[in-house]
């Protein structure tokens, strides 16, 4: 494990090629002429990301696009590693924090899409090393079988009570949104009452799972009363039928506010195919891949004018945390540091 980049290291969740001789695809003058091979590591699910790449191959008929899903942390190390020879063209992340310490590490190149110039400036490199696709909340969901709206949870530190004990599951310390979570907490109120939280958490005997597909469908049967996901695996969970509520937590007077985070994208320095990555880049910003994100994963576009799923908040309806992604990303060594020393799952 390189010393500069210690990130919890996983295998390959999945390895998933897809081809690009798709039945219906468009016809390809009416695309502009890119051809060839397209390679995307992606630390979100591949159940998310898979009905983008399908459109956009049937937009590029002529591009062989190959989809390696895994953990973020085990595709940042592998990026790390193939450094002097990339094997990606592109990076599919699920939070700033990791991306903007990769983009420090030398591992992206230059590209700011024409759809990028709208998006806030928080959410894309001054530089256009990444590039923000949607937004996303860190939410409390909770069977609404075993608990009520009146009792569940209305803040993160809440998950500490004991009254909780054994009935809340989470991604674990290798989850990007989780490790972002703790960067904010650090930031927002220091150290010591971040180690405090997770030493609760701990303590409360918190069942921490691989990913958030896992805590969300534990959470829908009844095997665990809340859930600390991000807010769109909630949805998706209800829209399965499952008896499940949510809290947008940390809303009072005094308290940090909603933790919201981005999706990210990077061309990869040194990308055998770079036009392929850039199209691919376009196409996540274009309002019709922004409306996919919106609609069938409920996420937040950061595309302006580009509607929300009918059953999502908007966040202006929220007080939100005040965060400085380049700050925590600065920090994630010792975010990663207080995991290891409290041996979180």
């Amino acid at each position: 494990m390189m010393a500069s980049s210690k990130v919890i290291l996983l295998g390959w969740v999945l390895v998933l090629v897809v081809s690009a001789c798709s039945p219906g695809a468009t016809d390809p003058t009416s695309s502009p002429p890119v051809s060839g091979d397209l390679v995307i590591y992606s630390g979100r699910a591949e159940a998310l990301v898979l009905p983008v790449v399908e459109k956009f191959k049937a937009k590029y008929p002529q591009v062989n696009v190959a989809l390696k899903a895994g953990s973020n942390s085990a595709l940042a190390n592998a990026l790390l590693e193939e450094k002097a020879n990339p094997q990606a063209d592109l990076f599919l992340t699920t939070e700033v924090v990791t991306i903007q310490k990769l983009a420090g590490e030398g591992v992206f190149q230059s590209y700011l899409s024409p759809d990028a110039k709208d998006l806030p400036s928080a959410y894309r490199h001054p530089q256009g090393l990444w590039t923000g696709l949607t937004l996303r909340a860190r939410v409390i969901m909770y069977n609404t079988d075993l608990v009520s709206a009146a009792e569940a949870p209305k803040s993160i530190f809440d998950l500490t009570d004991p009254k909780w004990k054994g009935q809340i599951a989470a991604a674990g310390s290798a989850n990007g949104s989780f490790q972002a979570q703790v960067a904010a907490l650090r930031q927002l109120k220091g150290e010591a009452v971040a180690e405090e939280w997770l030493k609760g958490m701990l303590a409360n005997e918190v069942t921490f799972f691989g990913g958030h597909t896992d805590v969300r469908k534990a959470v829908g049967a009844g095997e665990f009363r809340l859930g600390l996901v991000n807010h769109y695996y909630y949805h998706l969970q209800k829209a399965e039928g499952s008896p499940v509520g949510v809290v947008y937590p940390d809303q009072a007077e005094g308290q940090i506010g909603l933790i919201v985070n981005a999706t990210v994208a990077g061309v990869i320095h040194g990308a055998k195919h770079p036009a392929a990555a850039q199209a691919f880049v376009d196409y996540l910003l274009s309002a019709e891949g922004q409306e996919l994100f919106a609609q069938l994963n409920y996420e937040y576009p950061l595309r302006p004018g580009v509607a929300l799923h009918p059953e999502v908040a908007p966040l202006s309806g929220y007080r939100l945390a005040q965060l400085d992604f380049v700050s925590a990303a600065s920090e994630l060594d010792s975010t990663l540091d207080l995991l290891e020393k409290l041996a979180v799952p």
